[in-house]
């Protein structure tokens, strides 16, 4: 807790000096956070290319917006926020059009049945994970890492996508499903352990 609390205050000087124009400052909130903020985008979008973009989006809008942040909350969830904003943005402008052009079956495959073993996954199949994850079409893939990976409920994922939550449950259960079938698969084509 104290670390925590610790991290706080120093977040909160790192953020203060960075309104203030201390670039080293800011630079020290980019070398401690951009790994995150690189990760979740890379969850939500899918696409390298795609996260590294939005990765410098944030924190250019960051710099921009340092002077607002009043400390209501922790910078970190803060931040978090702000990239999941980003990265939402960036998929409504492009990936409407690249879904349609997805055909399902592309996908198909995947769902490993020792994921649906209790306990903690191998490393070989949290890497199938992500991997099926990031094969999944552009809006199954958010709704799922939104709620399953990041915690939202239903309704705040239906907000932040302005689509309706029966849409969101149905596309939950829909990226369920093709993981479920491309994990299978690919246990059922990697030769045994």
């Amino acid at each position: 807790m104290c670390s925590e609390a610790a991290q706080g205050i120093l977040d909160w000087q790192l953020v203060r000096a960075s309104a203030a124009g201390d670039e080293q400052a800011f630079e020290q909130l980019y070398r401690r956070y951009s790994r995150r903020v690189y990760s979740l985008c890379l969850r939500i979008l899918g696409n390298p290319a795609d996260a590294e973009d939005v990765t410098q989006e944030v924190f250019l809008q960051l710099f921009r917006k340092l002077g607002t942040f009043r400390g209501d909350a922790a910078f970190t969830t803060w931040l978090h926020r702000m990239t999941v904003n980003a990265a939402l943005m960036h998929l409504r402008k492009s990936v409407v059009r690249h879904e349609e052009a997805q055909a399902d079956e592309q996908i198909r495959g995947l769902t490993d049945a020792r994921a649906h073993e209790r306990g903690a996954l191998p490393l070989i199949d949290r890497i199938a994970l992500e991997r099926a994850i990031q094969q999944l079409p552009p809006g199954y893939r958010t709704v799922f890492v939104l709620h399953d990976v990041e915690g939202y409920e239903h309704e705040e994922i239906a907000r932040m996508l302005g689509i309706s939550v029966g849409t969101t449950k149905s596309q939950l259960h829909k990226a369920r499903m093709k993981l479920r079938q491309m994990l299978t698969a690919s246990a059922e084509q990697s030769p045994s352990a």
